[in-house]
Order: C-alpha cells, then structure tokens, then sequence
C-alpha cells in the first residue's frame, strides 16, 4: 500500500518537474510593482518592475481612411466575386444589412455572415486603386503577438504594412507585401524565417501572403512571435532571455512599439496578371478583422491602464506619472526620471522617483545648501556643495581645519568657526571639537604658538635651549646669546665654553691632565640631575 503510494507520489512529482521544466516561472510577468516586506525594524515598500498585462488593442482603437471616401455604398453599387464575376451583391449605406463602414473592422465577430469593411470597386480603372487605413490609440502601446489582418476579398496584390512611434507625425515600413516583391518594390522576397538573432530589426518584402484569391487564404499576417522565438526559444519557453535582450539590445523593445499602424492597399487582388476591364466590379479591398494584441507603454511603472477621455492611460506606481507614466510626480524629482528594467530576471529594477528635498525633508541641509543628490548605491540623499565651511550628508559637520561653534545653532551660518593654528608651531591646520590645535614638539598653546620651558621660538617653531642661566650654564665666563649660543672667551670654545682651545692644538697634553683623575664638564652635567634627589649636588663645585 505504502509502496504503491510512493509510486503514485514519484509519477505526479515526474508530471510536475516535467511541466516545469516545460513552462519555466523562473522569468515571471512583471505584474507586481512593489511588495510590502516586514522586517525587526519596522515594514517598507520593496519596489520592482512592472507592466500591464497584453489585451486586445482593437477594442480602444480609432481608425480613419485616406481617402475619406472610399467607403462602398454612397452612392450604391454592385460588387462581384474573383471567382465568379456573375454572383454579384450590392453595397448601399443607407441599408444597414448592405452597408459596410469602417467600423466592422474590428467589430464583435462570430456570426455568418461575418461583418467586414468594404472599398467602392476599381471602377476607376487604370488609375490606382488606394486606400491608407491609419489606426491609432493616441497612447504608446507594445505588442506582444501577431498583427493579423483577414480580408474577405482576396488579399492584395500590393501592400505596405507601416508604423509611428510620434502619433503619426512620421511613418516608417513595418513590411512590404506583394506577389512579385522584386518587381514591386525591388527587394528580394523573405520571410521571417530567413531572419536571425542579428536581423531580425531588418524590413523584409514577404510573398508569402499575397498568392492571390483563395477562400482559404484570407488572413495575412506580421509575425511579433516569430521575431521573439529568436530570443526566446520556438515555443517561447526562455522569455527571460526576451527580457535581458529586449533592455540590452539597441533598437529592438522600439521595434515593438508604435503608437499607430498604417495599412496601405496599393493594388486590389486581381487573381491574375492583368486586370480584366470588363469585370472591375470584382476588384475591390474588404476587410472583416483586424487583431492588434498589446499592451500599454508604461515604462516597467505600471501594472494598469485605463481609458479616461477617450484616452488610455497608464495607472502609474514608483511615483511616476505622465501618459506613459514618463515623468517623476512634481515632489518626487530628487534624481532623474528612469525607465524601468527588466534586469535582473525575474523582478527587474524599478527605477523609482524619489522624494524631492522640499517635499518632505529627507534631504535636510539646515541652510547651507539648497540642492541635493540622490546616492543610487546608498539609497539615501546627500547634500551637495555646503556652504559656511560645513561638510557632511546634511551639512550637520565642519570642514577640516573648522570646529563647532557650541554657542551657534546647526543651521546658523557662523556654526563652524576657524582653527586658525598657528602654521609653524602646530601639526596640520586641523583641530578638535573644541579647537585645539595638535603641536608640534616643543610646542604649546590652544592654537601652537607658544613654547614650552627650555625651548625658544624659531624660524622653524620651537627649537630646545642651547644654553640657559639656570641650567645649561656657560661655563669658563662665557655668557648665553638668546639661548642659541654661548659666548666664549678668546680661550676657551665647545657649546658651553668648556674646553680649551689650546687643546686643540696640542691634545695630548690635554690627555695627559684629564687622566689624573680629573672630570669631564660634560660627566659632571650628566651627574647633576642624578645627584640632586640625594641632595648631593652641592658637591660639585665648578
């Protein structure tokens, strides 16, 4: 019983790492913007990227038509099959169930017979047959899967497949559609399989939707999916490695971005190589659904969108704001605005505005700066460029060779008062807290300019006493200059007069007397500091 369980645990456990394995979580949706974590001091927000989730774009989309007239039924006609030129119908506006507006593009299908738009014939004849669809959304949008298009005539013979990014100030091809690309737009025919890692940004002329009328051949696509197997493997299962590529590769998360699409019908499905001017009634567009899936651009700041005023809308987080929420909230610019990331895998980098530094006093400086920097690695603000010798995060120190004024305010511009150490006597210009200078030796005084007992000031500071007329005393008559020297007579010489100078002239002799038991003046000052505790220096006499 027990092994039999075992078993039938071991089977589901194979199941599941099986369809993990399959459908990888590890990459995750960008579905959450921020996280509310609890921890010992206390909770806080932790902020990650975001967007909305992929709907269908066709239902918030306007469209118009160039020329505005090419709408069949005003005044009505009678339009016929590529098949058969004599099963005929009629298109007329002002009867409801004959009437083929623009709108039944994208209009709820699932009933027969299906609702299409429909162009007036090419009864015009030789002059072109053309018709620009330009849809739009008045909002950035990214797509995520095929734009599909199904015609209920016969696909084009020309077409040309173009997108904005500025609200249809400029258009650029998306792709070219034709039966003989070479001749049309001279451009050798591919498809989107002839594309690689290294072109897929490349605008290809495809054959492969325009082969003329066919009942089963109505739909005509521009592959998103294929472009992003590329990256992410044939079935999509690696869309971590989409991620990375799509914020890392130049250009390509602009591919997928429009703000409008632009069909171009160029020339009608003919079925065959000339036009027949006897039966032009059956050359003609119709189109009964267009999908456009997508979602809204919100920068990786956004889990919503919402359509106000015929209008969508980012419901923007990370304190952002702006249609696509593109810009910092005006008391959250403490640094620049930034898109989202999606890296690192899975939660990406949230970019977040953060708090201007009147808006709620993160960035405190006490009046002595008015502008500050958002630190990235530190997450924290910090002052920039202090004034009134302060220095600091929030300008709250002094600057080196500055010390706290105790009896001044922090934010009072005579908080910091100058060490003003004298620069010879002291070690550096820098002092503590209560400004005291660090001397050098020999040296005394709050601020080095003075100089301890036994040593003299100096062009270069406080130098020891050569002499002095209480202990280093010059001897043999000599008497002590300012402390540097003594001065000797005519003698006798040495730093305190006390050799001879005919010793240096005849040594010898000098040694011969030194060596009955006689010593040494510079013994006998080693002596006195010794013998003194003992009371013995009135002893040496000199």
């Amino acid at each position: 019983m027990y092994f039999s369980r075992f078993l039938s645990l071991h089977a589901l456990w194979v199941t599941v790492s099986s369809v993990m394995q399959h459908y990888p979580s590890v990459w995750g949706h960008y579905d959450v913007c921020k996280t509310q974590i609890y921890t010992d001091e206390g909770k806080f927000w932790d902020y990650s990227a975001c967007q909305p989730e992929a709907i269908d774009m066709m239902k918030y989309v306007k469209v118009s038509l160039d020329p505005p007239n090419i709408t069949c039924g005003n005044p009505p006609e009678t339009f016929c099959g590529m098949g058969n030129p004599y099963m005929c119908n009629e298109c007329d506006a002002t009867i409801d169930e004959l009437a083929h507006p623009p709108e039944l593009m994208f209009d709820a299908e699932g009933r027969y017979p299906y609702t299409f738009w429909q162009s007036t014939t090419w009864k015009g004849y030789p002059t072109p047959l053309q018709v620009n669809i330009t849809l739009y959304w008045n909002k950035t949008i990214e797509l995520t899967d095929n734009i599909v298009i199904t015609f209920e005539s016969g696909r084009p013979d020309l077409m040309i497949l173009e997108k904005s990014l500025d609200y249809g100030r400029t258009w650029q091809p998306y792709q070219y559609y034709a039966t003989d690309c070479l001749n049309a737009f001279n451009m050798e025919p591919k498809t989107v399989r002839d594309l690689s890692q290294q072109t897929v940004l490349e605008i290809i002329c495809t054959e492969e939707y325009s082969m003329g009328y066919m009942a089963n051949s109505k739909i005509l696509h521009f592959e998103i999916k294929d472009r992003f197997a590329f990256f992410a493997g044939p079935r999509l299962h690696n869309m971590a490695s989409l991620y990375g590529q799509l914020d890392t590769t130049k250009n390509l998360r602009d591919f997928f971005t429009v703000t409008d699409l632009r069909i171009r019908l160029l020339r009608p499905a003919t079925g065959e190589i000339y036009v027949d001017p006897q039966h032009l009634t059956r050359y003609f567009y119709a189109i009964s659904d267009i999908k456009v899936v997508g979602r809204c651009k919100c920068n990786l700041h956004a889990t919503g969108c919402r359509e106000e005023n015929k209008k969508l809308l980012c419901e923007c987080e990370h304190n952002t704001t702006g249609p696509d929420c593109g810009k910092c909230k005006k008391s959250y610019q403490g640094r620049p605005w930034s898109a989202g990331s999606y890296l690192p895998i899975p939660r990406g980098t949230a970019n977040i505005c953060m708090p201007s530094i009147s808006s709620i006093g993160n960035c405190e400086c006490f009046g002595h700066s008015n502008r500050c920097s958002y630190i990235d690695l530190l997450n924290t603000f910090i002052c920039v460029s202090c004034k009134h010798n302060t220095r600091g995060q929030h300008c709250e120190l002094c600057r080196l060779g500055y010390f706290r004024n105790a009896s001044a305010k922090l934010d009072d511009e005579n908080v910091c008062i100058e060490c003003n150490c004298n620069p010879i006597g002291s070690v550096h210009d820098r002092c503590n807290e209560n400004g005291i200078c660090q001397c050098k030796k020999g040296t005394t005084g709050p601020k080095c300019d003075k100089c301890l007992w036994r040593y003299h000031w100096h062009i270069r500071g406080c130098q020891s006493n050569v002499c002095d007329n209480e202990v280093q005393i010059c001897q043999n008559g000599g008497t002590c200059h300012n402390n540097v020297r003594c001065l000797c007579p005519a003698a006798y010489t040495g730093i305190l007069c006390e050799e001879k100078r005919s010793c240096k002239l005849d040594p010898e002799s000098c040694n011969q007397r030194s060596g009955q038991g006689a010593v040494s003046l510079p013994l006998l000052l080693l002596l006195l500091p010794l013998a003194a505790p003992l009371g013995l220096s009135g002893f040496f006499v000199f």
